[in-house]
């Protein structure tokens, strides 16, 4: 395969203008993809800590060994971001929020919005039913595949 450095230099410097970690791109039988590592690392960290002191502080200290299964099990359910962006909770600054935890939704209905490349995503729910759990905050980078919203 001929490797056209011209294309791969392009969107290096896409992924340098619009902050993603991440790239793919096809052609016919050809795929490009470019990452940056690097970054990526950070911004996955800075969802978990923030993420972090919600759930503990939420329960007793004696049910601290209880956080830790719940979280994964959660998580496995949500509702996850189909791309890399920031997330927010309301339609527009000042609004109330799409969802609240136990809200019940309908197949369709928008639980959070995510914003990528100055475009607003809705991301909705994939099932009717009640709002189980919010796992980000409003206005929080998120990476592709972050669970958000858990809808059970």
């Amino acid at each position: 395969m001929n490797v056209d450095t011209g294309m791969v230099r392009e969107l290096a410097e896409l992924l340098a203008e619009t902050g993603l970690t991440e790239i793919e791109v096809e052609d016919g039988n050809r795929k490009v993809r470019v990452s940056r590592g690097a970054v990526a690392a950070p911004m996955v960290a800075a969802p978990a800590i923030a993420a972090a002191p919600a759930p503990a502080a939420a329960p007793a200290p004696a049910a601290a060994d209880a956080t830790p299964a719940e979280a994964p099990a959660s998580a496995a359910d949500a509702v996850k971001s189909p791309m890399v962006g920031t997330v927010y909770l309301a339609p527009e600054p000042g609004a109330a929020d799409f969802i609240k935890v136990g809200d019940s939704v309908k197949e369709g209905d928008t639980l959070v919005i995510v914003e990528a490349m100055k475009v607003m995503n809705p991301i909705t729910a994939p099932a009717s039913g009640t709002v189980k759990e919010i796992l980000v905050a409003n206005a929080q980078p998120v990476e592709f595949d972050q669970p958000l919203v858990v809808v059970a």
